[in-house]
């Protein structure tokens, strides 16, 4: 309970059924938008894979996927996704998909390790992307186009979502500044990674913070990130490693910066040798999505998730995620929330 946040004299804008109602108009504005920006086709996609090939996300490598048995084959192991990041570029050469285009999807997913919070929940649901690119393409620059590009989706959900509600009203900035995590390292060093996160959001609104997953210039990660689908070890056109980031975003109502989306251009063969040699997990070359990479049958991509939930919180002013989605909650912390005006569904 130590990590709720109760902002002081927080009520609620939407009333519970105008906040349903929000609900679906910003996911449907959104996704169609995002589709538009980036020329993704929708597919559909898996809740659960089979252990043991790879395919799953391993986040930051310490996560538990929720599993379980498969009678009809013979009690194998399926594990419920922690997201699709692997399991859309397999579906991309699956499709055929040329370059300049790709997919989109719904990715539902169960974290039980996750500390649960205003913005953490066991229920994740997120927009999973991928794209097929060229070789050409695997720069820093056109990282920061894509973003742009997902960032002017974002603005025009929120002009709709204050359009119909007026009670609402906008407040993220026109442009999205870039920095890269080392920069940040030495603009604040005597802070945590997470404070800095803060300390620059506070300051430009909404960031995307370039490099995620190598070790920075004190020896240790700003994040971690799994070795073998976002490209964090690249050195870029600044010097610096990384082709991966995350959009960042200062929100007001709980005064700090939160997380909206993950995404990177994705390892190519060399660098998916490198980065699971710098984290000692080589004997992964030989799972089944490793090898297809390796063997040189999957296209080279670029791709993210955008959380669903989080975005239609930041849109509708809400305090707590519970008040977006329905979840399991520490019955003190629905209590809690409740008499701080946040009602959890």
């Amino acid at each position: 309970m130590s990590k709720l946040i109760k902002p002081e004299g927080y009520r609620a804008l939407l009333d519970k059924r105008e906040t349903e109602q929000g609900i679906k108009l910003i996911k449907d504005f959104f996704q169609q938008n995002l589709a538009t920006e980036l020329r993704l086709r929708r597919v559909t996609a898996p809740l659960f894979v089979l252990k043991g090939l790879g395919i799953n996300d391993d986040l930051n490598g310490v996560e538990r996927p929720v599993s379980f048995p498969i009678k009809d084959l013979n009690d194998a192991r399926a594990e419920v996704v922690h997201s699709l990041a692997k399991w859309k570029r397999l579906t991309l050469a699956e499709y055929g998909i040329e370059p300049g285009y790709g997919i989109y999807t719904d990715m539902n997913a169960i974290r039980a390790d996750e500390e649960l919070d205003n913005l953490h929940s066991l229920y994740v649901d997120q927009w999973d992307w991928e794209a097929v690119i060229t070789a050409q393409d695997r720069t820093l620059q056109f990282l920061k186009d894509v973003v742009e590009r997902i960032y002017s989706a974002v603005l025009r959900t929120e002009y709709l979502a204050c359009e119909c509600y007026p009670q609402l009203k906008p407040f993220l900035p026109r442009t999205i500044h870039f920095v890269h995590s080392e920069d940040l390292l030495q603009m604040y060093p005597n802070m945590s990674a997470k404070e800095r996160e803060d300390a620059i959001c506070r300051k430009y609104g909404c960031v995307f913070l370039i490099g995620i997953g190598a070790k920075l210039s004190n020896g240790e990660k700003h994040d971690g990130r799994a070795p073998d689908y976002d490209d964090w070890s690249t050195v870029a056109e600044n010097g610096k490693q990384g082709l991966n980031g995350d959009i960042l975003i200062w929100y007001p109502v709980l005064e700090r910066s939160f997380e909206l989306s993950s995404m990177g251009i994705r390892v190519d063969k060399e660098a998916l040798l490198r980065q699971l040699k710098i984290e000692g997990e080589e004997e992964r070359e030989q799972l089944y999505f490793h090898r297809q990479l390796l063997e040189g049958k999957l296209p080279l991509s670029i791709g993210g998730g955008i959380g669903q939930s989080r975005l239609c919180m930041l849109m509708l002013h809400k305090a707590h995620i519970g008040e977006i989605q329905a979840s399991i909650w520490p019955a003190e912390m629905r209590e809690e929330c409740e008499r701080s005006g946040m009602p959890l569904i």
